[in-house]
Parts: structure tokens; C-alpha cells; sequence
């Protein structure tokens, strides 16, 4: 599955798993959560909040926060669906002064596709809701708003979000002065044959999350990388440490969203976009990366784990580990130079991550009985000219619409009146 640009929706796309199989028990907590403070239906459609001149009834509230408690959004539901109907009544406001209404064909278009997400057709998506005391209405509702903001925000800004040739050059590396950088998490997991179908079925599950919370409790929870520790989340890296097919892929991501499952040797590695910046630096591209794999007998058992942590105590530099295999097999050590659409996608993930000198112990070899003790050894650079420029003009015109809106949506609530009840 890959996701374009031009396909985005106009709003976060949900994490939902095996909704049908769980509706019962959603249905209770959301009963037992959103009871109506008043049981009267005056009190039920009694204002919880005022904008401005505008009305959110007790009754929107606890139906979008049904609906953000379905979408297993983190945080508590009902603080959210606040603050996003605050954030809606600004946002018609403006709308209506556009005189911007999608039609009723665009709103349906839009609940199609985040049904999709959930791997249902609308109807079935509507059956879930309303079996989970959600009126179709909500669902409507909130996608009228995103899909009219989103044209709002792109026909006001779209002059000054979109890059000049000279910072599509920057941003690719292509002028020697700058480069585009990005901020992803990750999640890798080991698979097997005996394990496949749950490796499978959490992946899938991972690829529709949209915020960074689930994402990094998810990776917490399956990550088999060191990054666990921290939810998964890599530092800043020019994009054009990841390898070349990852490269595209990642560029077509928004904030939040997910790549769909990537296969690896013995793993299957999921990542998700949590910014992109503009650096000052080049960003040049790699005519060849040079790296040495040393390997451990015994997979990622503790032993295994132990010696690898205890040998990479013990080297700086590549060529130490000649005298770490010496008197061994030759079949222990490997090394390569090698052009980066050459290495091996499993190999060329983990070396992204590394700077000269450093390790992984992230990869396993021979269905995961030998641990893999990877280090980078250097890179040899050449000018990038390989990136798509129609990837990386939308990359940036995106990063810098969701500015735009991000500023104009707080100068909203600065200037209104807001009174929470």
C-alpha cells in the first residue's frame, strides 16, 4: 500500500482495530463514560460551550467524543472532542465569510475514505457507529469541516507554501546549501513462520495509527529495536541517509502518518513521520556506504546479546573487527562497499541511523539464529540527483500549509470568545 500525495485526506486518518469484534465492549465504556450530565433532553441539547456566537450542545460533545473514544484517539475523549468543536465552530466561521460549503458528494467521498482506512465500506463503518450510539450525523459533520478547511487553507496559502525552484535545489542538495531533514519513529518486529499471522495482523493495526502517542506505545510494546526504550523515535536525519526506495516513500507522508508494513530479512519494519525541516547544511547523496557485519551465533538470545554488547565496548573503527574474527571462519566477518540501491533494505535502514563508528544489533541472519553486529564503516558522497522534485516540492508545500493553518487556527482562539460551561 502507498500513499500519495495527491490522495491524502483531509483529515487524520483513525488507528481502528476489529471494530465489529469489539463493538460491544466500546458500547459499554462510551455508555459508561458519556452518560449525560443532565438526563433531560433540555439539558442533553444545552449549550456545553459558546464561540463567539456560536453554539456546541452537550449533546455534539458527548457524540464526538464517542466517536474520538472508537477512534481509540490517546488522551481523554471528552477534553478532545472540546477542543476539536471549538476548533470547528472557528473554522466555519471562516468558511462561511469564504462562502465554502463541499458538496454533499465531496462529504461522502471524504467518510468513504476513512472508512477505507478501517478496511470497511461506508455502510459497514455506519453500522459500527451507530451500533456504538454514534450518529451518522457526527461522522458527516466531521468531515464536512475537514474537507473544507483543508481547500480553505490551500487556496489561501498555497501561493506562499509553494517552494521556489532555488529551495527545491536546497532542500534536494542540489545547490550545496541545504537539504531536507526528517524526524521519523519506528517499528521493527521479527517475524517467523511461527509467528507470521500476529506479526501480520499487528502491522497492519500499526499502519492506520495517525498519532504519535499510539505509535510510540506500539513501539514500545512490539519493537524489537533499541529504539523501544523511547517510543520508537529516531533524531533528525537527512533524508538521504534512509535508502533510495524509502526515500519517496517517506516524502509522501504527512505528519503522523504511517508507512504501510515494509518487509525485511526476518522482520517487518513500520515508520512514522513526525516532522520535516529544511536544513542549512547539505544533503548531498551517496554514491557508496561502506559497512562491516560481524556475526554472532544464537539470534537474539541473551547470551548472543551479551557477547555483542561486550564486542562493541570493544571497537572503533571497522578495521577492528579483523582482529576480532582473526583465527575465525572468514564466513564471520563481512565487508562491503557498495552503492546504496545495492545493500540490502534491512542493512540500509539500520546504517541510516549510523554515524562512522557506530553500531546495530538490530538484525539477525539465518532465520534468526545468527545475530548480526553491523557497523558503519563511512559513506562517499555525490551530488542528489535522484529525489524526485515534484516529491519534495509537495513534501514542503504540505509542511508549510500546516503551518500556515496551525498559526491562523491559534490566532482564531486568541480573538474569540470562548465560554466552556
Amino acid at each position: 500500500m502507498q500513499k500519495h500525495l495527491s490522495t491524502r485526506p483531509y483529515f487524520a486518518a483513525p488507528f481502528i482495530s476489529r471494530l465489529t469484534r469489539t463493538a460491544s465492549v466500546v458500547a459499554l465504556a462510551a455508555a459508561l463514560l458519556f452518560q449525560p450530565a443532565v438526563g433531560s433532553a433540555q439539558g442533553l441539547f444545552s449549550p456545553a460551550v459558546t464561540v463567539n456566537d456560536s453554539v456546541v450542545t452537550n449533546y455534539e460533545l458527548q457524540q464526538r467524543a464517542r466517536f474520538l473514544a472508537l477512534l481509540r484517539e490517546p488522551g481523554d475523549p471528552l477534553e478532545k472532542a472540546r477542543e476539536d468543536l471549538i476548533e470547528d465552530r472557528l473554522k466555519l466561521e471562516v468558511l462561511a465569510q469564504a462562502g465554502i460549503d463541499p458538496t454533499d458528494e465531496e462529504v461522502t467521498a471524504g467518510m468513504t475514505e476513512l472508512a477505507g482506512r478501517a478496511n470497511l465500506s461506508l455502510q459497514e463503518f455506519l453500522n459500527v457507529l451507530r451500533e456504538n450510539g454514534v450518529d451518522p450525523q457526527t461522522l458527516r459533520d466531521f468531515s464536512r469541516v475537514g474537507i473544507a478547511w483543508r481547500g480553505y487553507v490551500g487556496s489561501r496559502y498555497i501561493g506562499q507554501a509553494r517552494p521556489s525552484e532555488e529551495e527545491i535545489d536546497r532542500a534536494m542538495g542540489l545547490s550545496g546549501s541545504g537539504g531536507v531533514e526528517v524526524l521519523l519513529s519506528e517499528l521493527i518486529m521479527p517475524i517467523n513462520a511461527q509467528n507470521a499471522p500476529q506479526v501480520e495482523e499487528v502491522a497492519q493495526q500499526v499502519a492506520q495509527m495517525n498519532t504519535t502517542a499510539a505509535f510510540s506505545q506500539a513501539a514500545t510494546q512490539f519493537s524489537a529495536a533499541r529504539t523501544r526504550e523511547n517510543g520508537g523515535r529516531l533524531p533528525w536525519m537527512p533524508l538521504t541517509n534512509l535508502p533510495p526506495q524509502l526515500q519517496q516513500v517517506v516524502l509522501e507522508l504527512s505528519p503522523g502518518e504511517v508507512t504501510a508494513p515494509i518487509p525485511l530479512d526476518n522482520a517487518v519494519a513500520l515508520f512514522q513521520m513526525r516532522d520535516l525541516r529544511e536544513s542549512a547544511g547539505s544533503a548531498p547523496r551517496y554514491a557508496a556506504i561502506e559497512y562491516a557485519a560481524y556475526y554472532i551465533p544464537g539470534g537474539r538470545t541473551p547470551e548472543a546479546l551479551a557477547a555483542a554488547q561486550k564486542l562493541t565496548g570493544q571497537i572503533d573503527t571497522c578495521d577492528d573487527l579483523y582482529g576480532v574474527a582473526l583465527g575465525q571462519d572468514p564466513s564471520v566477518l563481512d565487508r562491503a562497499t557498495l552503492a546504496p540501491s545495492e545493500i540490502p533494505q534491512d542493512i540500509a535502514i539500520e546504517l541510516a541511523k549510523l554515524d562512522p563508528g557506530e553500531t546495530s544489533t538490530a538484525l539477525t541472519r539465518n532465520n534468526g539464529q545468527t545475530l548480526v553486529v553491523l557497523m558503519m564503516c563511512g559513506r562517499t558522497a555525490e551530488v542528489n540527483a535522484e529525489a524526485s522534485r515534484e516529491a519534495v516540492a509537495n513534501a514542503l508545500t504540505q509542511q508549510r500549509l500546516g503551518a500556515f493553518a496551525d498559526s491562523l487556527l491559534e490566532q482564531l482562539k486568541a480573538d474569540a470568545r470562548i465560554d466552556i460551561k
